[in-house]
């Protein structure tokens, strides 16, 4: 193995080392190194690529292009076959049109209209997201990695692993309520819709408007919390340590939560009592998600899970299909979150694992596709997440310790563009909403917590967000490659080894090739 994958796997190493809450010796001098590594790394990546292709700016690439049409017009106008070509298509055209003319006359002059073109709605997208402007506001307040987000109108609810839950107002950036009563970290939350809010509000004798956010935690319990309080309302105690956590909104509701062992309980929610326990994984359960009546839970060991919503039966789930890590490529998850995170959009399920590419599983098929999420094995994919119409992937590169999102149109998962930000921290979770003006609002977390807010088209400031296309990334959806080389990276190096002293191999070449990639500024 070459010296150029080496010094990635003690990057990724290090940069899970930085999450961790204590270090020993051993570990805090191998974060010392870090600095040193990435000059390597950098050094090397810069004598493999070979020489680099300058910065692209987009209004002159446009310049470039119409130059090139205009060149190409001149050329050709003059030659009497295109002539000829030309008047036959034009004339084609004509009598099409006629013909379509006709039949529409017979019909009553009725027209039936035209299907929307999806390549014409997706350079529409591409070129809204690329002219979008965001502004970025930190919420400090927590002492630890803050491991889970969620949002309620204009509040943002973050977790973290310092026990506390805080609520933020967004306007106003301020910090309104610290919800203290957990005795471990709290590892996910969520906050139920407002209908099932009322119905949940009935049956612990609060007030019909309030808004509840419930918590889990490793001391076992789901904590049920009122917003205009701050109050926790109940308390669930489950016999294991709580580490995902999901809302069903079907029929009366149902809470979904599972463990660190594996283990998936269903509970009512308005009686709040437990209808099923499944030993559901192997793993840990890091991820659950609902989809109307199906519930997708992921584990650390790689593996995924499809449940249906079975109301009034004995157990409420009924388990559709399993695909384990052998399917999903996702074995030996390395994933600073904590785990597999996933993100489901019809029959697809978006699943991150730590790697440098989201895998892409049609969950009735078995199916898996590899969706490119970073320009080189080098960078790390910690969670996913969806608005309507977008996929939102997080992706950081371990040589620079730069954070991005990275945005796909869906369902075609085409590329459209990437948003940083300078000394943007290394993004674990992430949550998104719509403004009542229709514009974007984000929240992400990990070492900081900060919300992202899209500014308007006439807004004449630069924005906090730098907008740019990396071409590594359009095209970038294939099949799925079992043996690819960022799946082999799981087999630990022995970290006494001399970096200099380790033989280059063609495989380095392969690693960095893209290195050289053009970077196209939005400007």
């Amino acid at each position: 193995m070459g010296e150029v994958r080496k010094l990635q796997k003690k990057l990724r190493q290090i940069a899970n080392l930085e999450l961790k809450v204590s270090l020993t010796a051993e570990e805090q001098i191998k974060v010392l190194k870090k600095e040193e590594l990435r000059i390597r790394l950098a050094e090397l990546l810069l004598q493999l690529s070979g020489p680099q292709q300058p910065h692209c700016i987009v209004g002159e690439e446009d310049k470039m292009k119409r130059q090139i049409e205009d060149e190409t017009k001149n050329h050709t106008e003059h030659s009497p076959a295109v002539k000829i070509a030309r008047e036959d298509q034009q004339q084609k055209k004509k009598k099409k049109d006629k013909g379509l003319e006709k039949e529409q006359q017979k019909e009553g002059g009725e027209q039936t209209p035209e299907p929307p073109d999806p390549e014409s709605e997706f350079k529409t997208l591409k070129g809204l997201w690329e002219k979008s402007k965001f502004r970025l506001r930190p919420l400090e307040g927590h002492s630890d990695i803050i491991t889970c987000v969620a949002s309620v109108d204009n509040l943002v609810i973050s977790g973290s692993r310092d026990t506390t839950l805080k609520v933020w107002h967004v306007p106003t950036a301020t910090e309104q309520r610290n919800l203290g009563g957990h005795r471990g970290g709290v590892t996910c939350l969520i906050a139920p819709p407002a209908e099932y809010c009322r119905k949940l509000a009935s049956a612990l004798h609060v007030g019909e408007k309030e808004r509840f956010v419930l918590s889990g935690s490793s001391d076992c319990c789901v904590r049920i919390w009122a917003l205009s309080s701050g109050q926790c309302v109940k308390s669930i105690y489950t016999f294991n340590a709580i580490s995902s956590i999901c809302f069903i909104a079907e029929w009366e509701g149902y809470i979904v939560t599972g463990s660190d062992a594996g283990k998936l309980q269903v509970w009512d929610c308005r009686s709040l009592e437990n209808h099923q326990s499944v030993n559901a994984h192997l793993d840990a359960i890091t991820t659950l998600q609902s989809q109307g009546p199906l519930v997708f839970s992921g584990s650390a060991d790689g593996g995924v899970c499809v449940w249906e919503v079975c109301d009034g039966a004995a157990e409420p789930l009924r388990r559709l299909h399993q695909w384990g890590p052998e399917v999903t490529g996702c074995s030996g998850v390395n994933n600073a979150a904590g785990g597999l995170r996933l993100s489901a959009c019809g029959d697809q399920v978006f699943l991150a694992s730590g790697r440098s590419s989201i895998r892409v599983l049609n969950w009735r098929t078995g199916r898996v596709s590899r969706l490119t999420n970073h320009s080189s094995t080098a960078g790390v994919t910690d969670c996913v997440n969806q608005t309507p119409g977008v996929l939102i992937g997080s992706s950081f590169d371990l040589t620079t310790g730069e954070s991005t999102l990275n945005l796909f149109s869906l369902p075609q998962s085409r590329y459209l563009v990437s948003l940083s930000s300078s000394d943007l921290p290394r993004i674990l979770c992430f949550a998104a909403w719509h403004t009542p003006s229709g514009g974007h609002r984000w929240v992400t977390g990990g070492r900081n917590l900060t919300v992202w807010e899209q500014l308007p088209d006439n807004f004449k400031k630069r924005g906090d967000v730098t907008v740019r296309r990396d071409r590594r990334l359009e095209n970038s959806l294939a099949e799925s490659d079992q043996d690819s080389e960022e799946d082999s990276d799981d087999v630990a190096d022995d970290d006494d080894e001399d970096e200099d002293s380790s033989p280059r191999d063609t495989s380095d070449a392969e690693d960095v090739s893209g290195s050289s990639w053009q970077r196209c500024v939005l400007q």
